[in-house]
Formats: structure tokens, sequence, C-alpha cells
């Protein structure tokens, strides 16, 4: 019986072990069980599920998950972590334990053993700066996966499901929107971690398109392009194309591609959409060969 979402259970499970929080991993432990609740169900797990956690902690949704799917790996960077973790799921036989780095672990063969190859679902509580690592390179890896449900800041769940022209609209936007469909399940106050963090916080889920929804020649092209667009916001497009190694162009030729894309060389690159980021890449493609 999942047990770690009240307060006082985690803060016995912290002074048993005399744990010291790592600020470096951005630790902040979720106490609120109704929140635990809402993202299992966000995630959608079922019982026939494999999910694959990143930074369970010290194993309090871990515990849902397990409960919930068929088997669970979490995967946990902080070695001091891994005797709790052993300790917290003790009673729970459908979960493996990983101390590694997300960023080094062969998910897409993880995706094969564990689940044939079968998307997976993916759920995690992700500080700040390593969330749009994480993302990209499950994404990017080729990895099947149907969902990732995740905890993060405000801010950058708002800025995931952002479209062109707003202020908070960039290449993270972008990158999200060209993988999958995202959509913000709830907005967790600061008082439902320990510690508590000094920012919002909410779960997002990233359902990943079945289709590509655009039509481009060359997907890292177009995140070059997209980069580079982004890089120095308040230039034109064409300067900010221009900055970023041009593509093979010169600035004539890139001013070119942006009129042909329908559009006067002073725009900027915050109001262009992500179909016309795919239809400037392949414009751009086509002067290069």
């Amino acid at each position: 019986m999942a047990y770690l979402g009240e307060p006082a259970n985690t803060i016995a499970v912290l002074q048993k072990y005399n744990f010291n929080f790592q600020k470096k991993f951005g630790q902040n432990f979720l106490i609120d069980t109704h929140v635990l609740e809402k993202i299992v169900d966000a995630a959608g797990i079922k019982k026939d599920d494999f999910v694959l956690e990143i930074g369970p902690g010290i194993g309090t949704m871990t515990q849902y998950l397990c409960e919930a799917a068929r088997e669970v790996c979490a995967v946990e960077i902080d070695r001091n972590l891994i005797p709790i973790l052993e300790d917290t799921l003790k009673e729970y036989d459908n979960v493996e334990i990983k101390n590694e780095d997300i960023l080094k672990v062969d998910i897409r063969g993880l995706a094969e053993e564990k689940n044939n190859g079968k998307p997976i679902k993916v759920v995690a509580n992700l500080p700040y700066y390593i969330t749009t690592p994480i993302i990209m390179e499950l994404f990017e890896s080729g990895t099947p996966i149907e969902s990732i449900t995740i905890m993060v800041q405000k801010e950058v769940a708002d800025r995931m499901q952002e479209g062109p022209g707003s202020k908070e609209y960039g290449a993270l936007s972008l990158a999200v929107q060209y993988y999958s469909k995202p959509e913000i399940m709830a907005y967790v106050p600061e008082n439902c971690f320990m510690p508590r963090p000094k920012v919002g916080s909410a779960v997002i889920r990233l359902t990943r398109h079945e289709e590509s929804p655009v039509d481009v020649c060359d997907e890292k092209l177009m995140f070059s392009v997209i980069r580079a667009s982004f890089n120095q916001r308040r230039k034109t497009l064409a300067n900010g194309l221009k900055n970023g190694g041009g593509f093979g162009l010169t600035k004539e030729q890139i001013e070119e591609c942006i009129t042909e894309l329908g559009y006067p060389v002073t725009i900027r690159g915050e109001k262009l959409s992500l179909a016309e980021f795919a239809r400037l890449t392949n414009i751009i493609k086509s002067k290069t060969n």
C-alpha cells in the first residue's frame, strides 16, 4: 500500500536514513496524495503498462506506479537514494531500480526488453536544468514512447504549449509540439513538496504524435533553423539565420527564402508557426542543393 504521499511518512524515511537534499539534483519530493493520484491518472497508467520513471527520489510516485502498472523501471542518478528506494519499494515485486544517469541509459533497448518494443509510458519529476535535454533525448532516440507525463517548473510547462507571438514561445515549444501534443493536466503549488521549491510546478502530458504534424525534408536542418531563429530574439529572422551560420547561403539568399515563405524580411522568428518553420526549412534546403 502506497504510504509515502503522507508528509509524516516522508519525514520518517528521511530521518531514518539521515538524508540530505542535493541541490545539484533539484530534489523536491511530493507530499500530496491528491497530486500523486492526478499524475497516475494523467499518465493513463493501466495494468498491462510498462512505465519508465525518471527521478523516483525516495519512491513516493514509484509506489503509486507499481500499484497501477504491470512493471516499473525507476532510474535514479543519486546513489544515496538507492538504499532508501530498496527499503520503500521492498513490498513490490514489479519494480527495477537503476542507479544511472537517464541520458546514458539505453532506453530503446529497455523498451525492447521490457515491453517487446511496444510504446512505453514515461513518468518523471524533473528539475528545470535537465528538463529539455531529457525530453529531447527521449524523443530523438527513436525510443517507442506513447506519452511522457512530467512534473516541471510551471513556466516551462507553459512554454511547451505556447504558440507563435507569445514571449514564452521558442525553440522548446516547437520541439515539443513537433514530436507530441502537450497538455497541462494540473498546476501544483509549492506546499505540495518537501522541501518547498521557490516556484510553482505543473504536470504536463506529452502524447507522442503517431505521424509527423508537418512535412519537412530535413528534420535536423529544421531544428538548426529554429535554434538560429531564437538565439537572438530581438533580431530579425534574417539576421538570426545569418548569425546562426547562414546554412551555406548569403544574407540576400536568406532574405529571398523568407520572401518566398510569404513574409517581409523584417519578420522575427517568434511569429512563425511550426508548419512555417518546416516550409522555410524546405525552401532553404532547395537553395543549397
